[in-house]
């Protein structure tokens, strides 16, 4: 383990400015209340959930100019909602409590079974794969060393940065000892600074780190490809808005001048999702093994 000191001052810098359950970082950000899109939109205020993988200002910092603009394509009105944890995040999809939710995969078969949300759209250009990162300079070479050891994670349900790994891991016999940390951006600090021999993430959020805080990390294993996370509404949205919302983001998609809204979000290039062919065959994967429902 390396000791905190040791690590480098920019890394150490990235972690203190972006930890979420830090006293000052609460206080400081304020987000963006009120409608994001037409003021005069075709039906009440959409409430869209993003499902918290990355610290909250930034979540809002890369949604709310998307909204935005896909309000305007749309003639929609969001209102943006990013829950603290991913436990309440749960809680919001379990009551409903959101119209519309970007969210992972697992989890899109959970809003599926409890509140019948429907997949409307999802990245088509790369497909989701999970990862395990330890430090560039850690002596694990093999996921067999990680047996018996404590491995960071962002929380119980993360699809590809938690439940396929440990998934995946145990059909090999590697049991290892599991510390959530909240967020994707937690367990790479975690893991840069030495405070954790290993930890999960996905392609997509390692990829948006800050370039110091990547070389730091070298990816150990990562799991076979999947179906990227759905932007999904609630059955109760009129067929109309959800069919504006998907033609809002191909709109999008097909100016250049929004290509890098969309990939900040993680949707570089959006696809109509459907739930039979891209996630019910989630079910077979064997995830309950490790999910954890309704905790917080």
């Amino acid at each position: 383990m390396v000791p905190l000191s040791l690590a480098p001052l920019a890394l150490v810098a990235s972690l203190v400015t972006l930890a979420p359950g830090h006293s000052a970082f609460g206080q400081a950000f304020k987000p963006q209340l009120g409608c994001l899109g037409d003021r005069r939109p075709s039906g009440p205020p959409i409430r869209v959930s993003v499902v918290p993988q990355r610290p909250p200002a930034e979540t809002f910092a890369v949604w709310s100019p998307l909204l935005q603009q896909l309000g305007h394509v749309s003639k929609q009105c969001f209102v943006l909602r990013v829950a603290p944890t991913i436990p309440n995040f749960e809680a919001e999809l379990r009551t409903g409590r959101a119209d519309c939710v970007y969210m992972n995969p697992y989890h899109a078969v959970l809003a599926q079974r409890w509140r019948g949300y429907m997949p409307l759209i999802r990245d088509g250009s790369k497909p989701l794969r999970g990862l395990l990162v330890v430090r560039k300079d850690s002596p694990i070479r093999s996921i067999r060393e990680l047996n018996g050891q404590a491995v960071a994670f962002p929380s119980p349900n993360a699809f590809a940065a938690t439940l396929l790994p440990r998934v995946l891991l145990a059909r090999q016999g590697i049991t290892i000892k599991p510390v959530f940390e909240n967020t994707h951006s937690n367990v790479y600090r975690s893991v840069a600074l030495g405070m954790l021999p290993a930890g999960g993430g996905i392609n997509n959020t390692l990829r948006r780190e800050r370039p110091e805080l990547r070389e730091e990390l070298r990816v150990l294993w990562q799991t076979p490809p999947f179906p990227s996370h759905p932007f999904a509404c609630l059955p109760g949205l009129a067929p109309a808005r959800r069919e504006a919302l998907q033609a809002g983001f191909l709109a999008l998609a097909a100016n250049p001048a929004n290509h890098r809204l969309l990939d900040a979000i993680q949707i570089p290039e959006p696809v109509r999702a459907d739930y039979r062919r891209d996630y019910q065959p989630l079910l077979g994967l064997g995830l309950e093994r490790f999910a954890v429902v309704g905790s917080d």
